[in-house]
């Protein structure tokens, strides 16, 4: 109950014009809402992307954000924000693909090869093309996409996994939507969707034998508390996008959108120096703390996985002319 009403509260503030900001002029405030913890460099991106927004806006425009779910778990927020509950959130994709089924391309493994191919492809002009398609069809604006880090296989046995071979039987944990529950297929595991939100005490308990997660997630969620081994498969280099409320979007005026846009770049930038920096260190962080670190035969996965997807329901509904393009992208 205490949820909902906070909810609702909000929701009746979201919009609310006060007075305030610079002489003369009223303050809108507008609602985020992500379920990482405030460690997560995506999650302090908004953070940044706020406070960003408040200085050009000299305090016109404010952002207020709520982590950890306090708002809404993983698998509300999209209604969420479709029904204008919130304006912000940090999605992904596999969010996404029940009302474009298109989008499960952007879920595959092995989609984009390293952070630099991903880059690539979404400073491109092809990406708005894609949030303009999303737009339409659901009604939520994306703004900008922010690096998470590349998915690796945490364990909690101390295990080497050679191939996709090795993780026959293995129960790993996905986030539950269609998507991420076909990826741990393909990857050759049992895939158990769990809330990111209940994940470390499953691993605690043993209800999984694993997760899969960018190393800084691994960290800053202390999941390495609980588990015993990574493998280093790099099968998602994986990243969120800034969205907002379509609707809300669109009732912005030029410049506040203006003042928006340099706020989410200033996010992204953030998130990417911060995960690009941290898992350059992390591997030897986890290695002091105890757990074993492999490495998995990159093209047993990346041949497997990437196959498993092009003979799928999934690909049916794929834009392959633009899948082309991203994998002529690489470099």
């Amino acid at each position: 109950m205490k949820r909902i009403f906070l909810i609702a509260v909000l929701v009746a503030m979201t919009g609310m014009l006060f007075a305030g900001g610079r002489q003369g002029e009223r303050t809108l405030e507008l609602i985020s809402s992500t379920v990482a913890v405030p460690t997560d460099a995506h999650a302090h991106a908004l953070v940044v992307m706020g406070e960003t927004v408040e200085r050009l806006s000299g305090g016109t425009v404010r952002i207020i954000n709520y982590d950890s779910a306090v708002l809404f778990r993983q698998e509300q927020e999209t209604p969420a924000i479709r029904a204008g509950q919130v304006d912000f959130i940090s999605t992904a994709p596999a969010w996404l693909t029940e009302a474009s089924p298109w989008l499960s391309m952007f879920t595959a493994g092995y989609m984009f090869q390293s952070y630099d191919h991903m880059r690539r492809f979404w400073d491109s002009p092809y990406s708005q093309e894609v949030f303009d398609r999303i737009a339409r069809d659901q009604g939520i604006r994306v703004l900008g996409t922010t690096y998470l880090g590349t998915r690796q296989i945490n364990l909690v046995e101390d295990r080497h996994i050679r191939t996709p071979a090795d993780l026959r039987g293995v129960n790993l944990r996905m986030p539950n939507s269609e998507t991420f529950i076909f990826l741990g297929r393909a990857l050759g595991a049992n895939p158990t969707p769990i809330s990111f939100s209940e994940l470390y005490m499953a691993l605690q308990t043993r209800t999984v034998d694993g997760q899969d997660n960018p190393l800084p997630t691994n960290r800053n969620a202390r999941f390495y508390e609980v588990t015993r081994s990574i493998t280093l498969t790099n099968h998602v280099v994986d990243f969120n996008w800034i969205a907002i409320n379509e609707n809300r979007w669109q009732s912005l005026t030029p410049q506040q959108q203006g003042w928006i846009m340099e706020g989410v770049r200033a996010g992204v930038q953030y998130c990417d120096q911060t995960n690009l920096g941290l898992e350059a260190e992390l591997v030897q962080y986890f290695r002091n703390a105890g757990l074993s670190i492999y490495e998995a035969d990159i093209q047993a996965f990346s041949s497997h996985v990437l196959d498993q997807y092009l003979n799928s329901e999934f690909a049916r509904t794929w834009d392959m002319d633009l899948f082309r393009r991203i994998q002529a992208m690489v470099q």
